[in-house]
């Protein structure tokens, strides 16, 4: 029973295969699944043996009717890459008949396409190179048929020389896929060899100096490395940005501008300094490695990273300690004498950065000049017609500022430091993006021979003012302006100029448009030694609420002491700008901080931004004499009607230089004219506060004026001439004085 229900559970398939597993197998069967089982092995040798027999019976060496008629087809095709072919199929064979070795002689895809794209671009060549017509294609010569359809239709149809950039470029891609390449690939190799050529140029002209300011395309700078283990930082100079915004056609052209020069730099000299920064701190035992090298205009900055020593513990055991920033800092005057600079500054650590910055003096200053400002990207994004151009930074990146957003700036530096010519390209900048409606230009010299050079231009108001005593005059003015522009804007409900242009260009009325006013001060330690108070009270309250009304300050010193800029003035322009200065007590003055008193002069400055934590080092952008007269008779030449108008502060000056020679309290005693009829001196007294001998001299005053009557007979009273309806009695008589 078991036995039976054990055979009755067996699959079918099993009882039915017991019979054949009996019987023998035949040797052709035996045949057939070996030769199944090889059926990759044979057909390679098949395949092999073609190849080899095509290529004996193409050389001539065999002949038969079947081999003369395959002979004749391959070369109608191929000419003579009927060769090639032949030996491609020899190898396709071998590679079919060593299948099991598939691993040890791999052939990727990619190599295969490049190896048949080359073959093609040699077969039409091959036929071009011999002159071979379609006849000869028949009869085999050149490339056969394919080389004549790659070679005659190709150059008829695109021309010599668009054929042959398509030949150059699939024998460039053939090239690529055989050896594995991508255009990455191609592109490092780009730069290796470009570095190659720097360092042969650097063997060749060891004194070769960056100078940055290019319009056209900036240039990329290769640092060399200083240690073969020293990793340095590659700073590239960006390209000139073609400015493609809408601009008035009354604006200037770029072409005013001057280029700059386009130099190179020195590498060995940045090798030497790199080495010699390493071994002096490694001599005061501090080991430190120079990790990255940014190459500015007038300095080159070091990136150093502290090391670690080796120092026992409490329990003897040795253990490393970091080298302390401070360290480093204190050893300013040993790398000085050891680099054989005359000044060098330390920024410990540079902000954002894990290194300390140690900014040596080039062998040679660059002059960056301001039409690679304008032209570079950095411009264009600050997306401002208040845009101006600073300089560029110990990287060589531009370095602009909108003005809007300062929105004050205070300048301080020794003389022939830079200050004047840093006003002067601020000017430069603004009127050759702004139009005389978009713009006014308020300017202040007391040295008189500065800002002069732009009398006549069309945004100018006025002339520029050179006297200290018309100055205080014109801040008066600048403080009422502010003022009638609060009262526009309350009425628009407005909050600044912006919405208020806006509102009124919505409304059709773009003539009611306020013009941005940009005030220039060159020398405030003049202004601030005859009219302190005036000039402190001015200053401050403009720079506390003019922003919103488009009115913006750039004020400059040569005497950055605090009886010049005050606690108040300071609080006031959070944006401030040094050059060289004499102290570090004055670095402190103007920028909260030492670091100015080490500066080179000539243009190197430190800008301390609103935004920023700490101030950056800048050379600052030189402009030409030439290209401010080229650019001031550019809109002498656009606004040829131009004729400068009466300031608007002429009334205000006459007003207190009136107020000087009588009393300061007239306008007081004028409004009591205005409001009562009759006046008297005891009235004066009573209402001013004042003894008899300065009431009788108002009184005096405001006969000679007109304003009141001559004495009555027998009596102390005087008629007014004067009331309320007479908006400025004093206005009126300056303007008949006139």
């Amino acid at each position: 029973m078991a036995r039976s229900g054990s055979s009755s559970e067996k699959p079918p398939g099993k009882r039915a295969g017991k019979p054949d597993e009996s019987a023998p197998i035949t040797w052709d069967e035996r045949l057939v699944e070996a030769m199944l089982a090889r059926r990759r092995e044979i057909g390679g040798i098949l395949l092999l043996l073609f190849a080899l027999i095509s290529l004996l019976a193409l050389a001539g060496l065999t002949q038969s009717s079947l081999l003369g008629w395959w002979t004749r087809l391959l070369r109608q095709i191929f000419g003579w890459g009927a060769f090639v072919v032949s030996i491609a199929l020899a190898i396709a064979g071998l590679r079919l008949a060593l299948g099991r070795f598939d691993r040890a002689i791999h052939i990727e895809p990619a190599r295969v396409v490049g190896v048949i794209i080359l073959i093609v671009v040699a077969l039409g060549l091959g036929h071009l190179a011999g002159g071979y017509s379609l006849r000869d294609a028949f009869i085999g010569r050149g490339g056969g048929l394919v080389g004549w359809a790659l070679s005659e239709p190709l150059f008829d149809f695109f021309g010599p020389l668009l054929a042959s950039l398509i030949y150059l470029a699939l024998f460039v891609w053939a090239s690529m896929l055989i050896t594995g390449r991508t255009w990455e690939d191609v592109h490092r190799g780009l730069l290796a060899i470009s570095a190659r050529l720097a360092a042969w140029a650097d063997r060749v002209d060891p004194d070769r100096v960056d100078v940055v300011g290019t319009a056209d395309r900036g240039t990329a700078i290769v640092s060399t490395h200083p240690t073969p283990d020293a990793v340095q930082a590659l700073i590239d100079e960006p390209e000139s940005f073609d400015d493609q915004r809408r601009r008035d056609p009354r604006l200037p052209a770029i072409d005013l501008l001057e280029r700059g020069e386009t130099l190179t730099r020195a590498g060995d000299e940045i090798a030497w300094k790199s080495k010699r920064i390493e071994d002096t701190l490694y001599d005061f035992g501090l080991p430190a490695k120079v990790v990255e090298v940014r190459r500015g205009p007038a300095v080159t900055q070091f990136g150093v990273e502290p090391g670690f020593i080796e120092r026992p513990g409490p329990d003897g055991e040795v253990k490393q300690q970091k080298v302390r920033v401070g360290q480093i800092a204190a050893l300013q005057r040993d790398l000085t004498l050891a680099l054989a600079v005359p000044r060098l500054r330390i920024e410990a650590p540079v902000p954002g950065r894990s290194v300390v910055g140690i900014e040596v003096p080039n062998g040679q200053t660059s002059v960056v000049r301001l039409r690679g400002l304008l032209e570079s990207p950095a411009f264009a994004r600050l997306n401002s017609s208040l845009g101006v151009g600073l300089g560029k930074d110990v990287a060589g990146e531009p370095a602009v500022a909108d003005l809007a957003k300062l929105p004050h700036l205070l300048i301080a530096g020794t003389t022939g430091s830079g200050k004047s010519v840093c006003i002067n390209a601020f000017i430069t900048s603004l009127v050759f993006n702004n139009t005389p409606e978009q713009l006014k230009l308020v300017m202040v010299d007391p040295k008189k021979v500065e800002l002069v050079r732009f009398n006549g231009l069309p945004h100018l108001i006025g002339k520029v003012e050179v006297d200290a005593d018309r100055a205080v005059g014109v801040l008066r003015w600048l403080t009422s302006e502010m003022d009638r522009r609060y009262e526009l804007f309350e009425s628009v409900s407005a909050r600044n100029i912006s919405i208020y242009n806006r509102k009124h260009s919505a409304a059709g009325k773009a003539h009611l448009r306020l013009p941005y006013i940009a005030v220039f001060i060159d020398e405030l330690a003049d202004l601030m030694h005859m009219y302190p108070g005036d000039v402190e009270r001015n200053l401050c309250r403009l720079a506390q609420m003019a922003r919103a009304t488009g009115i913006h300050l750039v004020d400059a010193t040569q005497r950055p002491s605090t009886d010049v800029i005050t606690g108040l003035i300071k609080a006031n322009f959070p944006a401030r700008l040094s050059f060289a200065v004499a102290s570090g007590t004055d670095s402190r003055v103007i920028l909260d901080t030492v670091g100015a008193e080490n500066l080179l002069g000539k243009g190197d400055m430190l800008y301390q931004a609103p935004d920023a934590g700490a101030p950056v080092r800048i050379q600052g952008v030189y402009v030409t004499d030439s290209e401010i007269e080229r650019v001031v008779s550019h809109w002498q030449a656009t606004v040829p009607d131009h004729e400068p108008a009466p300031p608007p502060w002429e009334p205000l000056i006459a007003r207190y230089a009136l107020l000087d020679d009588t009393d300061s309290l007239l306008e007081a005693a004028v409004e009591l004219a205005r409001k009562h009829d009759n006046l008297s001196v005891s009235f004066l007294q009573r209402r001013l506060r004042l003894g008899y001998p300065r009431a009788a001299r108002l009184m005096e005053h405001l006969h000679e004026m007109g304003l009141v009557d001559d004495p009555q007979t027998g009596g102390k009273t005087r008629r007014s001439f004067v009331s309320e309806d007479d908006e400025d009695p004093i206005g009126d008589y300056l303007a008949e004085s006139e």
